[in-house]
């Protein structure tokens, strides 16, 4: 990885930090939907290193348009995370329906727990799910080496009253699966 994109790669990092897990350590506000002003952010972000005392909302948005994920938005003069937020209180998401099937990796040894109470957010707000089964054997190989893929049927799902929420072109985010709607999966070829 190249100097620039290292740099880029540690100021989402941080970002991410700041959006969805701590931003009280940041000194910034975060809204009910998870939106903090760009002048605010870029403040903060400016005093944490030397290297980023120059920063300006073009590097965010070039940050976010070159990330691998797309993890946060720019909008109206504003940023936030898109997902994977563990702050206390929990945001304000529209509800929408969802494809018909999603998935989520995991590890084998995870399953059992699955099959006893479902897909739960553990500490995060809502559980992710991917809407391909190679991106959630993707997420799930952070787990374990050889990942379980899960196939969730949520419309069926949906239907039974199980909110739904976009998280982005790719992930999908819920509160929580009940068993009944989940399938375990062949994960795809690499």
């Amino acid at each position: 990885m190249g100097s620039a994109a290292k740099k880029l790669a540690e100021l989402s990092r941080v970002l991410s930090h700041a959006l969805r897990h701590e931003p009280w350590l940041y000194d910034i506000e975060i809204d009910a939907s998870g939106w903090v002003g760009l002048p605010e952010l870029i403040g903060m972000l400016r005093t944490k290193r030397p290297e980023w005392s120059d920063l300006s909302q073009a590097d965010l948005e070039h940050m976010i348009r070159d990330s691998s994920k797309e993890r946060h938005e720019i909008h109206d003069g504003r940023i936030r995370a898109l997902y994977g937020h563990s702050i206390p209180r929990r945001l304000v998401r529209s509800q929408l329906p969802p494809p018909e099937i999603l998935y989520h990796g995991t590890s084998g040894e995870s399953v059992e727990s699955i099959k006893a109470s479902g897909l739960q957010p553990m500490r995060r707000q809502h559980v992710h799910l991917s809407v391909d089964a190679k991106t959630a054997a993707a997420v799930g190989s952070r787990k374990a080496s050889v990942p379980v893929v899960l196939r969730v049927r949520a419309a069926e799902a949906h239907l039974s009253g199980v909110l739904f929420y976009a998280g982005n072109d790719e992930t999908w985010l819920a509160g929580g699966v009940p068993w009944k709607f989940i399938d375990i999966s062949t994960p795809p070829d690499p």
